[in-house]
């Protein structure tokens, strides 16, 4: 743990990434498929807000129990905690387009694959961004308790280490990096939401 801050950030950055790209991978076209088939919505949804409101602090002793090891359990734990947003708010936005715009795509005859990139996917992009910087906020809380939980070097793991050995200026320190680094992420969100719409 007597890296440095900088590094310990690194380290919890790069997993938060691992198992970020992998919740927006499986949430973005399980949202998308919620949205577009009622049949897919009832008879998944009911799962789905079953496994939504479990704590990261119940998946993460079962993520080492089928990996055996910290680092996967913890990128299972944030991909598992952190798709949720994705997934609802992609599916909402999905069913909000304006029934107008799939009206014209059906008069202009396009195949589903140009309905979806040309109609469904921009109409939808807010909702689907809206969700995505939710997710983000919350890969990030995880990776803190998976962390503390874990003893796994990052900003968790330190934040833990020096709370054990009552160093409350280092406790300090690592609750401001924490919500310096989640702030920066969700500007960096908004910026990259800002400029798909521009483009």
């Amino acid at each position: 743990m007597n890296q440095g801050i900088g590094r310990l950030a690194l380290y919890s950055l790069v997993r938060v990434a691992k198992g970020y790209l992998l919740a927006l991978l499986i949430g973005t076209p399980l949202g998308f498929l919620l949205g577009l088939s009622p049949r897919f919505h009832q008879s998944f949804d009911p799962i789905i807000q079953f496994l939504r409101p479990i704590s990261p602090l119940a998946w993460l002793p079962l993520g080492l129990v089928v990996f055996q090891k910290s680092e996967p359990a913890a990128v299972f734990t944030i991909a598992l905690c952190a798709m949720w947003p994705t997934v609802i708010n992609t599916a909402v936005g999905v069913r909000n387009i304006n029934p107008d715009y799939v009206n014209v795509g059906r008069v202009l005859k396009l195949s589903r694959l140009k309905m979806l990139s040309k109609i469904i996917v921009p109409a939808s992009l807010p909702y689907v961004f809206t969700g995505y910087r939710l997710s983000l906020g919350l890969a990030w809380l995880v990776i803190v308790a998976a962390e503390m939980l874990t003893g796994t070097p990052g900003v968790g793991g330190f934040l833990w280490q020096e709370y054990n050995s009552l160093v409350y200026s280092h406790i300090i320190l690592s609750v401001l990096t924490i919500g310096a680094i989640g702030f920066l992420l969700d500007r960096l969100m908004g910026w990259v939401e800002g400029r798909l719409k521009t483009a």
